[in-house]
């Protein structure tokens, strides 16, 4: 009973790293990037970068966390294009004309 059990949590660790190395892959390379340089610029607490489905698109939101009010959360495509930011002291919610929370969380791809 006792190897069946280790061997199901060996399979479920195994499952979990390859999940994480795909997540990797399928992530733009210029937002790999970004997220590098977005690592050093961010508050200690509440940082993170989320891929959510908009506009029928893969989006990215760099959320820097809350240690300053009115911080804005930029919003790229998979091409890194800024298509705008969400929050900041106006609040704004819409990006490309449309409500951001129409938008679909897809994974979070990077957090503090």
């Amino acid at each position: 009973m006792k190897n069946i059990f280790l061997i199901l949590v060996l399979i479920g660790i195994s499952l979990a790293a390859c999940s994480k190395q795909n997540s990797e892959e399928t992530t733009p390379a210029c937002i790999t990037g970004k997220i590098q340089n977005f690592k050093n610029s961010t508050c200690d607490k509440g940082a993170n970068v989320k891929e959510y489905l908009f506009q029928g698109k893969a989006v990215y939101v760099f959320d820097p966390g809350t240690c300053v009010a009115d911080m804005t959360s930029d919003v790229y495509d998979s091409g890194c294009k800024n298509l705008g930011s969400l929050g900041g002291i106006a609040g704004n919610t819409k990006i490309n004309g449309e409500e951001f929370s129409n938008a679909t969380l897809v994974k979070t791809i990077w957090e503090e």
